[in-house]
């Protein structure tokens, strides 16, 4: 697939890993622009550079900003930034894959014996919660509004978030990043119903289990990594760049129909118990 424009740019939150590195990747194969912003440490940025270069050698503008994503510093920072680069063209994607949550128990772990005080001393608290909630759901928010602001979206944009079976599914130690899918989801169908009228469509992507930094940071990711591969009837896990190539397929003009809506890009994971 080719975009028939040439002055697109995606605006990736999380863009340097995972789920936003991959779909950079393939947006840039298909033309697009693109806006990264992360937030890495110096050591890491060696190979991360590696990454970009490989993305700008494909022929598209690409702009990095290694800088608080969550901040109304970096939104400003960012934005201000890019408004100079666009040079006519428009945003045609915000996409938030932002994974910065707390991944500890809400409970203690299941003994023999009467949980003792100090099993309570490092339990998932609220403080916790209402943090991962804000990072990974509610900071999307200003970056919208902030672009319509600007007038840097283009007549027919898109706005996607990224969910988990988690959602709906407990597992432990995924309380935290749970809430804060379950509230990304709510907040989608508010921005879809709110920014439509502006063109704007806004929908959320379900990836199935997928082997990325994020995961290993998630309790027993090894065990969900074997359920998923068993489950699966296409027999094996979700990987990035299936989900990139969701997303791109959202990004066509033929997709201007589907808003507000969860798709699910796990090859039929989640159907099967």
């Amino acid at each position: 697939m080719k975009y028939g424009q040439k002055d697109w740019w995606a605006v990736i939150l999380g863009g340097s890993s995972g789920l936003g590195l991959a779909t950079a990747k393939k947006l840039a194969s298909c033309g697009m622009n693109l806006c990264l912003v992360h937030k890495d440490r110096r050591a890491s940025m060696e190979t991360i550079q590696k990454e970009f270069d490989a993305i700008k050698a494909l022929g598209v503008k690409i702009e990095t900003f290694n800088t608080d994503a969550l901040s109304k510093e970096g939104v400003n920072q960012v934005l201000t930034a890019l408004a100079d680069k666009l040079a006519g063209g428009k945003v045609r994607l915000v996409l938030h894959s932002i994974a910065a949550g707390n991944l500890r128990n809400l409970a203690p772990t299941k003994t023999d014996k009467t949980p003792e005080e100090k099993d309570f001393e490092n339990l998932l608290g609220a403080e916790e919660i209402n943090g991962t909630i804000h990072n990974m759901a509610i900071s999307l928010v200003p970056w919208v509004q902030e672009i319509m602001k600007r007038k840097m979206f283009a007549t027919d944009a898109r706005v996607i978030g990224l969910t988990s079976e988690g959602s709906r599914i407990a597992w432990n130690g995924y309380g935290a990043v749970a809430c804060a899918k379950a509230a990304l989801e709510c907040l989608m169908r508010g921005l879809a119903r709110e920014y439509g009228p502006h063109g704007i469509r806004c929908n959320i992507v379900q990836a199935g289990i997928t082997p990325t930094p994020a995961l290993k940071m998630i309790p027993g990711s090894d065990k969900m990594l074997e359920s998923a591969i068993r489950r699966n009837p296409l027999g094996r896990l979700t990987t990035p760049e299936d989900v990139g190539n969701v997303i791109s397929l959202l990004c066509s003009d033929e997709a201007s129909w589907i808003n507000g809506s969860i798709l699910t890009a796990d090859g039929g994971e989640s159907i099967s118990g």
